[in-house]
């Protein structure tokens, strides 16, 4: 039986599901905060220091390429496992960290287990809002930093 999920969680998951897959990619042994700066130079295609929506949400769905180990356009929980492991992601090893079969339950829309790459579009749009705290459109080192701290852990 597939449990009810309360808008809020479905916002915090799409968080997650985001920067599960930014900071699998990019995360080192230094932090939050430079495992925050790799995201933002990978993702800061105009080199002006800030991450804008669109920037963002090409660099998710690199990500989601990346994690989509067979290629058939879902994420599932060992595949997003197996690219985190491959990875060394920063974070994912606290005991307090939503498992990615808790990441991928809190924003799969139609309940198949898997994260589609629309899905996972959505997810990241509305993280990209929830971590642009000030609202100006675009994302700093220290927005990334301080949304990928407050939404990687268990709610």
């Amino acid at each position: 039986m597939h449990k009810p999920v309360t808008r809020n969680a479905i916002a915090f998951a799409s968080a997650v599901i985001a920067a599960t897959f930014a900071l699998s990619a990019l995360a080192d042994e230094g932090g939050a905060v430079s495992s925050a700066q790799a995201e933002m130079d990978m993702m800061d295609t105009d080199h002006d220091g800030r991450v804008s929506e669109d920037e963002h949400a090409a660099g998710a769905k690199s990500m989601f390429a990346r994690m989509d180990a067979n290629g058939d356009g879902t994420v599932t929980a060992s595949e997003m496992d197996s690219g985190q492991h491959a990875m060394k992601s920063a974070g994912d090893d606290s005991k307090d960290a939503m498992s990615s079969a808790e990441k991928i339950r809190a924003i799969d829309t139609n309940g198949d287990g898997a994260l589609s790459a629309d899905e996972h579009e959505a997810g990241s749009r509305s993280m990209f809002q929830k971590m642009d705290s000030d609202h100006d459109g675009a994302l700093t080192v220290v927005e990334i930093a301080s949304g990928h701290a407050a939404r990687l852990k268990k709610a």
